[in-house]
């Protein structure tokens, strides 16, 4: 497993970074609930007179009095898109980056297959995953104790599980293109995670786009919808089949591709 340490020594300042800088802003809105408790009926006035813009972000299925609701909207959507940004980035990278940076040669000359050299990087990603979670989970908790509010553990815990999949899907995927590419592009893995939050974006706001929910990972992280009905395991099954091809297709190809 010495390719699995070196793969995640070298990522923890990326991981630190994401992790303190996803689980500050979700803090700093976790600290803003007080406040924004007593001003709850304009709020609700304020969204709702934002016609179509409610849909798109599930503000017409939650309620934004009540903590798990507002935790939702707001620490969601920074968990949203900031854990899908770092899962991308990491995964897209990973099998690239030993072309990019010419290390290529010395890494295959060693007694190491090519099937471990991806079975290796594959679990220090998903290793990274967990750990951003993990952390982001325990700031938020925190946070919640910190301003006297009971931590409504099942609600935030099928929230972050639900994001935990979004993440883990996103990082099949781009892992499976990582192995494709000779000089790997965090920015595709971003494009990728922008992509799936506007897709989710246009499903909400249009009935005749709703099969959009079928591509997009945030399709099973809308808050209001696990709020109120739970998780919706279908499209969670049907994100970890597009994880298992983008690993199948990472093996398939970096097994028989040409390295430079």
């Amino acid at each position: 497993m010495t390719l699995f340490r070196h793969e995640v020594r070298q990522g923890r300042l990326s991981l630190v970074i994401w992790a303190l800088t996803i689980g500050g802003l979700m803090a700093a809105c976790v600290f803003l609930f007080p406040e924004m408790k007593g001003e709850m009926g304009q709020v609700g006035e304020m969204f709702a007179s934002m016609g179509a813009l409610t849909a798109a972000f599930g503000l017409d299925r939650l309620n934004y009095g009540t903590f798990p609701g507002y935790y939702a909207i707001e620490c969601g959507n920074i968990l949203g898109l900031g854990g899908a940004m770092f899962a991308t980035m990491a995964a897209s990278a990973t099998l690239a980056k030993e072309e990019k940076v010419g290390t290529a040669e010395f890494l295959l000359t060693h007694p190491v297959s090519r099937a471990q050299v991806v079975t290796e990087k594959l679990l220090a990603v998903l290793v990274q995953i967990l750990v951003l979670n993990l952390t982001v989970l325990v700031i938020a908790a925190l946070s919640a104790l910190a301003i006297g509010e009971d931590i409504p553990w099942g609600e935030l815990g099928k929230l972050h599980l639900a994001y935990l999949f979004l993440q883990i899907e996103l990082a099949g995927v781009c892992f499976g293109l990582s192995a494709f590419l000779r000089r790997g592009s965090m920015g595709a893995g971003l494009g990728i995670a922008a992509g799936a939050y506007f897709l989710d974006l246009i499903a909400n706001l249009s009935e005749k786009a709703e099969w959009l929910h079928y591509v997009t990972p945030f399709g099973y992280t809308a808050g209001g919808d696990i709020l109120s009905e739970g998780l919706n395991w279908s499209l969670m099954a049907l994100g970890i089949l597009w994880f298992g091809v983008g690993i199948v297709t990472a093996y398939g190809w970096y097994l028989r591709k040409s390295i430079h």
